[in-house]
């Protein structure tokens, strides 16, 4: 006797593939994929029906992984077996996210934040600013110039 969960666990997932602007390839699960509006209006355009994946010129492939590693994490998280109560799922997810940002340089972190704001991935976009505001609260001018590649 076959459960709904048995049914689902055996469904193959979608699977998409995501090029970077310096040419590398990710296999990623559309669930995955789409929590980045730009990529999901992409899927609903057609453009991931190429057989050669969907081009997304301002990421590179290192910030994609890291992208990718984050969206992960976060989709993992949010749809685990059990149902989640809202607070534990929240703690979760900012538990996640402070390890996801934990001892990441300034330079990522922008990097980060520009290819989130390109692919409206609207948390990863949240939880850059912050942690780069963090950052600058307490530096000298000339530490947030040097941060932010502002120069005279």
């Amino acid at each position: 006797m076959s459960t709904s969960a048995d049914s689902h666990d055996s469904r193959k997932k979608k699977m998409i593939v995501l090029n970077s602007s310096d040419g590398e390839s990710f296999e990623v699960e559309e669930a995955v994929a789409v929590e980045s509006q730009t990529i999901k209006h992409m899927i609903e355009d057609g453009c991931a029906a190429a057989t050669d994946g969907i081009p997304l010129p301002n990421v590179s492939g290192t910030v994609l992984a890291k992208i990718l590693e984050y969206c992960n994490g976060r989709f993992n998280i949010s749809s685990s077996s059990e149902p989640p109560h809202e607070e534990k799922l929240k703690k979760a997810l900012k538990s996640f996210d402070s390890e996801f940002v934990k001892g990441m340089g300034h330079k990522t972190l922008l990097e980060l934040a520009e290819a989130a704001n390109y692919l409206d991935l609207q948390s990863l976009l949240g939880l850059t600013s912050v942690t780069l505001a963090d950052m600058i609260k307490d530096a000298k001018v000339e530490k947030v110039r040097e941060i932010f590649g502002v120069f005279e």
